[in-house]
């Protein structure tokens, strides 16, 4: 899940890293009155759940309540890669003498979590990564977390004065707190700067929590912002489906998140792109295959559907009943193909062929069957 930017903020300063004071506006008297609250100059920040806020012109620095006005009715309902700014965060201006970046993220190699840390700031780490690699500092944390003498190394490795390497050693071992805390796969300050005087602030956050954890904390997952999230994935999230939106044309129905991901690996190496990640579960619910099929349907890119069920826990014939029960309620033109082998799979196949319909046992055939009936009804 993820957090807007204030919601991060809110993290961080409870945890007692230095944050700004901020406050968000839902329309421009209200960006006016946090102005007047806040004082001039002051930055206005859309708030999506997605990066890129700056170079999209949804960041923006005001120095009069006129120009805060003006950006802030600019910049609520911009739209930024498809998410549309329904919020600001006003805050002060800071003057900067140095920016850096901080960050805790989940490494699935190694299954632990890792700190990174670059005295180049302000720009995508991926960039950074991808340019000036040697301007990274990685460290894997284990059960300990991040260890006083590991978090005074990084901050050595971001400046070397003595005032201020205390200062980011504490702000470390803060984040560190927040991710553990939190169950956190992300969190993230970026820029983490040190003004002229010498104070270091998280000028930026960036936070995601793990879905898994969120029952052992409520009061994060009443902050989830349903508006800001793709509507299909909150209707998946309802109806207990793993959905993933993509930008591709083949819609999957898979079961099992490892089947998933081969199946949207095969389209690729066969030259055909994935609708979306969709994952029914192991259960035998046709009700599920029926939400996934609604799913598909009301999506504009879908040219053609692929069903790909190994029955294990998951019956092949209940996955038979769930898709024609659906096609009888939603009436699709979709093409559609399927292939199915395992539990029940001779069942499955005779309730198919008594509506005309077939199902493969090969997975490759099925996805060059699918690709293929994608590009006719392209």
């Amino acid at each position: 899940m993820n957090l807007h930017e204030y919601q991060g903020k809110d993290l961080f300063r409870a945890a007692g890293i230095p944050v700004p004071p901020g406050e968000v506006a839902r329309t421009v008297d209200e960006a006016a009155a946090s102005g007047e609250r806040l004082g001039l100059p002051l930055v206005v920040k859309a708030q999506v759940l997605i990066g890129g806020r700056g170079k999209a012109g949804g960041v923006k620095v005001v120095r009069s309540v006129e120009e805060l006005r003006r950006e802030a009715g600019r910049i609520l309902g911009l739209d930024i890669r498809g998410h549309q700014v329904r919020k600001v965060l006003i805050t002060p201006a800071s003057d900067i003498e140095k920016e850096y970046y901080a960050g805790i993220v989940l490494d699935r190699k190694y299954e632990t979590p890792l700190l990174m840390v670059s005295p180049a700031g302000g720009v995508d780490i991926e960039e950074v990564a991808r340019e000036t690699p040697e301007k990274i500092l990685r460290l894997h944390l284990d059960q300990r977390g991040l260890p006083a003498y590991r978090a005074r190394a990084a901050a050595s490795f971001l400046d070397p004065r003595p005032a201020v390497r205390r200062q980011l050693a504490t702000v470390l071992l803060k984040l560190a707190r927040v991710y553990h805390e939190h169950d956190c796969s992300l969190a993230e300050i970026n820029p983490l700067v040190v003004t002229p005087k010498g104070e270091v602030l998280a000028l930026d956050a960036k936070v995601v929590i793990d879905d898994n954890a969120l029952d052992r904390h409520p009061d994060l997952a009443a902050l989830r912002d349903l508006g800001a999230e793709d509507p299909g994935e909150v209707e998946a999230r309802e109806k207990s489906l793993s959905y993933v939106r993509l930008d591709g044309s083949i819609g999957c129905v898979v079961n099992g998140a490892g089947l998933a991901m081969a199946t949207m690996d095969l389209i690729h190496y066969h030259g055909g792109r994935a609708a979306n990640f969709l994952d029914i579960g192991g259960s035998s619910n046709p009700e599920k295959v029926t939400a996934a099929m609604s799913l598909l349907t009301r999506d504009a890119r879908v040219r053609a559907v692929l069903f790909n069920i190994f029955g294990g826990i998951t019956r092949c014939d209940d996955v038979a009943r769930g898709l024609l029960t659906a096609l009888d309620r939603i009436g699709t033109k979709l093409p559609i193909v399927i292939r199915l082998t395992g539990t029940n799979e001779k069942e499955a196949r005779d309730l198919l062929s008594a509506r005309g319909m077939t199902a493969l046992s090969d997975m490759d055939e099925a996805v060059r069957a699918v690709i293929a009936r994608a590009a006719e009804a392209a």
